[in-house]
């Protein structure tokens, strides 16, 4: 064992680990690093620890020693309205580097990799790829409650429509209803009282929950375990199994490298369709296959989702919080939906194939176990409830094109994303007008002082890896969903990126950015912008409100660039420069190379 291997090198080991009250015998047992972003950062990760513990005694009953290591994250939700979310992206970097310097710096035969949410799911992931070597497995946190809302305080909201349940993504349009004068101060401060009622990631298909999910898809977690509720039982036992079953495939040689291939990414991307998961996964899934030493580019997203079945009826595209997912059968009950369009012989970490994991589960009574859950959930709702009606069947699919597009033209060469699932269709062909901003708070002050108007194209640029860290432009997005006017009639265009509950005709991830001189950046008021999601285009098509051919934009657009001078560094020290120096395009992933 590797472990073993290094005690020999390094003679102070042992002293040292003794020296933390590890025994004799405990020295000659495999070493398990037991990773987790455990801390009082957020609701996330401020149950973890307990979760740790159970999987450290399943290494230590099986056999092994655990080590317990802490790589705690940050909060998008906390660091939202301030420039708190511009480390949010860097903090994905931040972390798999600190395991990295965990495992290296020691040397563990397997690792079990404990997280929750949006950033911390990615790093463990891209340090797994980075560690490939060794036998690894992941647990998740699962996702938090929903909050049953009072009769006084539903309002005419989609989202509460069904069942009267509050879940935080709400709040960004609370907010914004409260600015505007819609709803009263005191109803936004219950809504913000009331809308995390326990720990866990975020209740709706954000990113959190889409990077939970895709865990299990690349055959990381055991099976059923992604998006369990934070305060369930099943979850504990979800990770001292995992605890157990890391010591299993170190008994058999398999290591992350024999479970995570091309095929497992491909399988990734098929349930990433089928859930109508974050665009952020579009960063997040290039990044890891990075680590493992495979290339997906932005094309394969467009490719694979285009005829993809979306099946989920989960918030922010759907009716149900994330809790729902796991009561109606989870990714499990997903892939059985999809199995014609998934490779069913990749390795997982039981040590069998997905296909003989799904054929498992069918026998063990999973889904009835879930169904039971599930109607004594909704028993208090007065109306029957059943698995389909938030896992819709293939054949009564949500929509069959997928849940996202990558987008190209003159405005965007190396692309854009798109989740059109959450756009409204007027929008999907749409010729507007330009008004660009700088940054972040110039726009939403424009929108919320209705400055905006509809047939407005409004960017937001120099918020890209390179420009400011790529933050969230969630809070503007949801500004102008709280606007009636403006919901299905104007666009947000950005080299930044959106939260995983951002909805609306809303276009992230221009690439190359407005920082190393992109032609978002050579933008101006009042130039025509083309919307075309069924052909995949975002193009400058006219300036002053008249329309040009694409020979004239592309001598107007080349006098632009002559003229246009980089701005200075936004950060000349720490963290953010290096991330700003060194960072790669969002469409191949946006890590640090």
């Amino acid at each position: 064992m590797r472990s073993q291997d290094v005690r020999k090198l390094a003679p102070e080991m042992d002293p040292l680990r003794m020296g933390m009250g590890w025994t004799e015998e405990d020295l000659e047992k495999p070493q398990i690093l037991v990773e987790s972003t455990f801390g009082d950062s957020h609701p996330g990760s401020a149950h973890l620890f307990e979760l740790v513990n159970l999987a450290a005694q399943g290494v230590q009953e099986a056999g092994g020693k655990a080590a317990r290591y802490f790589a705690t994250d940050i909060c998008d939700g906390m660091a939202q309205g301030h420039d708190g979310i511009n480390y949010s992206l860097a903090s994905r970097d931040a972390i798999c580097n600190l395991i990295e310097i965990h495992e290296r710096a020691t040397t563990f035969d397997a690792g079990v990799f404990i997280a929750s949410c949006d950033k911390s799911m990615p790093a463990m992931l891209m340090s797994i790829g980075r560690l490939k070597d060794m036998s690894a497995i992941v647990v998740t946190g699962g996702v938090m409650e929903a909050h049953t809302l009072p009769k006084k305080y539903v309002v005419n909201d989609p989202a509460c429509a069904i069942n009267d349940l509050l879940t935080l993504e709400q709040i960004g349009k609370f907010d914004a209803w409260e600015k505007t004068g819609v709803i009263p101060n005191e109803q936004l401060d219950y809504y913000k009282h009331n809308a995390c009622p326990s720990c866990g990631a975020c209740s709706f298909m954000g990113t959190a929950s889409t990077m939970q999910i895709m865990a299990e898809a690349l055959g990381l977690m055991l099976p059923g375990t992604a998006l369990m509720p934070a305060t369930a039982p099943e979850l504990k036992q979800a990770a001292y199994d995992a605890g157990v079953q890391v010591m299993k495939l170190v008994a058999e040689g398999i290591k992350a490298k024999d479970i995570v291939t091309m095929k497992s990414f491909e399988n990734a991307i098929m349930v990433h369709a089928a859930i109508s998961g974050s665009t952020n996964a579009t960063m997040h899934l290039p990044a890891i296959a990075h680590e493992f030493g495979f290339e997906i580019d932005a094309d394969t997203f467009d490719r694979m989702h285009r005829g993809a079945h979306y099946l989920l009826n989960i918030r922010p595209s759907g009716d149900w919080p994330a809790q729902y997912f796991y009561y109606a059968g989870g990714v499990p009950r997903v892939m059985e939906e999809i199995k014609s369009m998934l490779h069913l012989d990749v390795m997982t970490v039981t040590g069998k194939t997905l296909g003989e994991n799904l054929e498992d589960l069918k026998k063990n009574g999973f889904y009835e176990h879930c169904d039971e859950i599930l109607q004594e959930k909704t028993k208090g709702l007065g109306i029957k409830v059943t698995r389909e009606d938030i896992i819709h069947s293939f054949d009564n699919a949500k929509g069959t094109d997928g849940s996202i597009a990558i987008l190209k033209g003159n405005l965007a060469p190396e692309g854009c994303v798109i989740k059109h699932t959450a756009c409204p269709k007027n929008m999907f062909e749409a010729t507007l007008r330009a008004k660009p901003y700088d940054s972040e708070e110039e726009c939403i002050s424009a929108v919320l002082n209705k400055r905006v108007q509809p047939g407005d194209a409004i960017f937001i640029r120099y918020e890209g890896p390179r420009g400011s860290g790529m933050p969230e432009m969630f809070y503007t997005g949801e500004a102008i969903c709280a606007d009636p006017k403006l919901a299905s009639s104007v666009a947000l265009i950005t080299d930044g990126r959106f939260s995983g509950a951002s909805r609306g005709p809303v276009i992230g991830h221009v690439s190359p950015e407005a920082a190393v001189g992109g032609p978002i950046a050579l933008v101006e008021e009042g130039d025509l912008i083309r919307i075309d999601v069924p052909n995949r285009q975002l193009a400058i098509v006219g300036v002053n409100g008249e329309e040009k051919t694409p020979e004239e934009m592309e001598a107007i657009l080349a006098q632009r660039r002559a003229n246009w001078k980089p701005k200075a560094p936004k950060y000349t020290k720490g963290l953010l420069k290096l991330y700003s120096q060194h960072a790669v395009s969002p469409m191949k992933g946006a890590y640090m190379e």
